[in-house]
């Protein structure tokens, strides 16, 4: 959930590193994720997934669980500690600039930690994504709805879509929307804010 392009937004991974503890509580609170089991669910049994911005692994654990082979990924050292004490040491280090797999995912799940990356790199993002997946692979995004960019009250830097510019991006990265839906949430700003996460195949190259 905290993954940053490139080398990462100093600021934003700074933000990330210093309450790790403080959002895996956040995640912790939070109640059973519907959109986690929906992905699940359109997966085969034993499929391979990316958690591309895994926090501090929850996602991971539960796909564990069901019986998936998971790859959690996430860009602050302090979330990927968390996340690997509860993924058998399975996390690791790295930026969404480090996605350079072909078809080795039956699915990516990368739960609001897209919406960092800046919107000038996004559709290279979601092409990187869509080369990683397996043809008929599922990819699950969660972003903020908005406009344009900002940076947030603790100083993390938001990119902002409305929900046809971003089905305009999926769809030219060959991603078939299966599935979506908006609601209000706070993070860990405490801020409630509209959010949009749809569920999409990979299409045919």
């Amino acid at each position: 959930m905290t993954a940053s392009g490139k080398t990462g937004d100093a600021e934003t991974l700074a933000v990330y590193q210093a309450r790790a503890e403080d959002y895996a509580r956040m995640i912790e609170d939070a109640a059973p994720d519907a959109d986690l089991q929906a992905f699940i669910a359109r997966l085969p049994v034993g499929a391979t997934v990316l958690d591309l911005g895994c926090g501090p692994g929850a996602a991971s654990a539960v796909m564990l669980a069901a019986g998936l082979e998971v790859d959690p990924v996430d860009a602050t050292p302090a979330m990927v500690e968390l996340a690997r004490a509860c993924t058998g040491n399975r996390a690791r280090l790295a930026t969404f600039d480090d996605l350079i797999a072909h078809a080795a995912y039956d699915g990516v799940w990368a739960n609001f930690s897209l919406l960092h990356a800046p919107r000038a790199d996004l559709p290279r993002y979601l092409s990187a994504i869509r080369a990683a997946l397996t043809e008929g692979g599922v990819f699950h995004i969660g972003m903020k709805l908005g406009a344009g960019e900002e940076r947030d009250d603790l100083g993390r830097f938001y990119s902002y879509y409305s929900r046809d510019e971003l089905a305009g991006l999926l769809a030219a990265a060959g991603l078939e929307i299966l599935s979506e839906e908006i609601r209000t949430e706070a993070g860990l700003s405490g801020k409630p804010a509209a959010g949009i996460t749809i569920l999409t195949r990979a299409l045919p190259q």
